[in-house]
């Protein structure tokens, strides 16, 4: 049995609303008053979604941007801020492997993962001067988790009717220890995933073509499910 060495002032728990952006340099401050320094950054919030593109309101492409995008970059912000004053810290953000591929009825999602990746590889090359900053991305596949039940749909005001069997992805703590793993090794870019999905990863980042032609097939069969409740 372990017994933490943490007491209760080596913990601090806030409440942060990401798409509340006036609040987020208020929210670093008061980490930064209460331990004197952050060394690590992880963002870590977003949304799902699950619907056809011609079916969906604008509105959900907003909020979608709004909270895995621009929310998540807000922050980055002003934790960088310290971080470069420090000339040290760790960013580390859960994109997606959507980042990396396309896919249907994910199209504002996978739009989100798109711009993480390509702002923080950007990012990365503002930072050179600090070789102590690390920005790290990590691109998890099916996870075991809350986020099926908690994806946007055609509109706002709508949640999704069926979450499906999640038996068939990786368990929550795998993903963490692999995550953690990356963390500590400062690994710029980390797929973690099963296959079949990791190697649809590789065909979309080396074999472009052919992965377009099996995300097609594997595309139809989704959305016929989809649309008949499945």
């Amino acid at each position: 049995l372990e017994i933490s060495s943490l007491s209760e002032n080596d913990i601090l728990v806030l409440r942060l609303d990401l798409t509340d952006r006036s609040s987020h340099e208020a929210a670093t401050n008061s980490v930064l008053k209460h331990f004197g320094k952050i060394d690590i950054l992880v963002n870590n919030g977003g949304r799902s979604q699950r619907s056809l593109f011609v079916d969906t309101n604008l509105d959900v492409y907003n909020a979608i941007i709004e909270l895995n995008y621009l929310g998540t970059i807000s922050l980055t912000k002003y934790v960088l801020n310290h971080m470069v004053q420090r000339k040290k810290g760790k960013i580390v953000t859960v994109s997606s492997v959507m980042g990396i591929m396309g896919a249907p009825l994910a199209t504002g999602y996978c739009a989100s993962k798109h711009a993480l990746q390509g702002f923080f590889n950007s990012l990365r090359t503002e930072l050179t001067d600090y070789p102590e900053i690390s920005i790290i991305q990590i691109c998890p596949g099916p996870v075991q988790s809350q986020i099926i039940q908690n994806v946007f749909t055609e509109n706002l005001a709508k949640s999704i009717e069926n979450s499906g069997d999640q038996s068939h992805k990786m368990p929550t703590d795998r993903c963490a220890r692999l995550t953690l793993v990356s963390v500590a090794n400062d690994v710029k870019e980390a797929w973690i995933s099963d296959h079949p999905y990791l190697a649809v990863c590789y065909l979309w980042q080396y074999a472009p073509t052919w992965a377009w032609w099996l995300m097609n097939r594997m595309g139809k069969r989704r959305i016929q499910n989809f649309k008949s409740g499945i």
